[in-house]
């Protein structure tokens, strides 16, 4: 297809071509005139120029383009197509009583990129598998006994997301020991030989080379040391003595691990004497407390006496107060020396009143105040025989004797 055109305008990048009738059809719309790229026109054109353009399909080249694109098609087909992501194929590995041990095949991915692998128990989530290209198995704890569980793993990838299936996993009775695997630590070569015998005859498994695995339940030894012990200490395997097969063997069932602990007090004659020998002196030791009874009574009658006491002194301070009164009546002779003497008497007993309020502090039963009054009567005895008559207690001053004490 030949088409004229003029040159309306030249640009350094773009020419404006315009069709003889000032014209040009464009996808059905009437175009007064087209851009042009100015490097494609001869180079010594300018306004009002007329350039030929020969329009033409390259079918040659087409397929060629066509060949090449299709061929690259290919290669990304068998490069990222071809392979997908492989199904996790789950299954159990070992159970016990209250553990499970899953594993499966190497995961897949293809030319996909990993997102995450996700365990599931009984439909919910139990958690995502850490470094699921590195980890093959889990160990799932904390389980009931005899129960059934249902295990599968879910697997998402740049490419979708893959699920495997189910796997029903029971969990042991008490006495079947099938799931019990042992890893045997440093022990003399016949009791190394007596435990094989032991772990075959209660149906249990024995794992000949000493290492632990994480299927691994128990690590039996008599010395804490060595490698593989440092292993099964850092899992959190228990650690028992060659005691613990025997006793399970005994009992036809699995037993506890607390009292065999590798560093647990053994069971027997040396240690029997520790916990049974102390009860004993206890008891002995109880019968002597009638003496404290015997004490009781004797500080009860202690008290009773006491009291007994307290009582006669009572009644003796009355007996006394009333003779007190006695004695002064029987010597006066007439009116004068009684007043002096009753005078007396009542100096006297402010006296004799305040060391006896000392002693109802300092004494409980009162006997000072007894002897301050015997003291008080003898002192009004012997001012009685004074002939002087004077106020007593008083001074030059004018201040009484009772001021002067205070």
């Amino acid at each position: 297809m030949l088409v004229s055109l003029t040159v309306g305008k030249v640009d350094a990048g773009v020419t404006v071509l315009l069709t003889p009738d000032k014209r040009l059809i464009i996808a059905n719309e009437a175009t007064p005139q087209i851009e042009f790229p100015s490097i494609l026109l001869p180079p010594n054109i300018s306004s009002g120029s007329i350039v030929d353009i020969n329009v033409s399909q390259n079918t040659t080249k087409e397929s060629a383009e066509e060949a090449k694109f299709r061929a690259l098609q290919e290669r990304i087909y068998a490069s990222f197509g071809a392979a997908e992501p492989s199904t996790p194929v789950l299954r159990c590995r070992n159970a016990t009583q209250t553990s499970v041990v899953l594993e499966w095949d190497p995961v897949a991915l293809a030319t996909a990129d990993l997102v995450s692998l996700t365990l599931y128990r009984n439909g919910q989530k139990a958690g995502q598998i850490p470094r699921p290209l590195a980890m093959h198995s889990t160990k799932i704890s904390g389980l009931a006994v005899d129960t059934e569980y249902a295990f599968h793993l879910v697997l998402r990838t740049s490419a979708g997301t893959r699920t495997s299936e189910r796997v029903a996993v029971r969990t042991h009775k008490m006495t079947d020991l099938s799931g019990v695997t042992v890893t045997p630590g440093l022990l003399p070569a016949a009791q190394r030989e007596a435990l094989a015998r032991a772990v075959t005859r209660i149906g249990a498994r024995i794992v000949a080379d000493g290492s632990v695995r994480i299927d691994t339940t128990h690590f039996v030894t008599t010395e804490g040391r060595g490698t593989a012990w440092e292993k099964a200490v850092e899992n959190n395997i228990p650690v028992v003595r060659p005691e613990w097969v025997d006793a399970c063997e005994k009992a036809g069932r699995i037993l506890g691990v607390t009292k065999f602990y590798l560093d647990a007090m053994r069971p027997g004659p040396p240690s029997d004497p520790t916990p049974t020998s102390t009860p004993p002196p206890v008891q002995k030791d109880q019968p002597p407390p009638p003496p404290p009874e015997a004490d009781d009574e004797s500080v009860v009658e202690g008290h009773e006496d006491a009291a007994a006491n307290g009582k006669t002194e009572e009644q003796q301070q009355p007996s006394g107060a009333e003779d007190e009164p006695a004695e002064p009546k029987a010597r006066r002779p007439d009116h004068d020396e009684e007043q002096k003497m009753r005078l007396e008497d009542k100096d006297g007993q402010k006296l004799a009143l305040r060391p006896a309020e000392a002693s109802k502090v300092s004494l409980a039963e009162g006997e000072y105040d007894a002897d301050a009054r015997k003291e008080s009567s003898e002192d009004k005895e012997e001012q009685g025989d004074e002939k002087e008559v004077k106020q007593p207690g008083s001074t030059q001053d004018g201040d009484s004797f009772q001021e002067v004490q205070l």
